[in-house]
C-alpha cells in the first residue's frame, strides 16, 4: 500500500487525531510559556505523543516549580 492510498483510506483517523491533539498541545505550550518552562515548551513542540505528554504537563509537571 502506498502512502497516498493509506492517507485516503484513513483520513478520518488523521482528522480525529489532529482534533484531539491540537487543543491539548496548544494549552500545554501556553502554560509552559506562562510559567517560563523553556525546556517543556521545546519538548512539547517537538515530541508528538498523541497529547499524552501534553496532558501530563498540564496536570502534573506544570504544578512543579510554579511561580507565585
Amino acid at each position: 500500500m502506498d502512502i497516498q492510498a493509506f492517507l485516503n483510506a484513513n483520513s478520518w483517523v488523521i482528522l480525529l487525531i489532529t482534533l484531539w491533539t491540537l487543543p491539548w498541545k496548544g494549552y500545554a505550550m501556553w502554560k509552559a510559556a506562562k510559567h517560563d518552562h523553556k525546556f517543556w515548551f521545546i519538548a512539547l513542540l517537538i515530541i508528538n505523543s498523541l497529547a499524552l505528554l501534553d496532558i501530563l504537563y498540564i496536570f502534573l509537571f506544570s504544578k512543579i516549580g510554579k511561580k507565585k
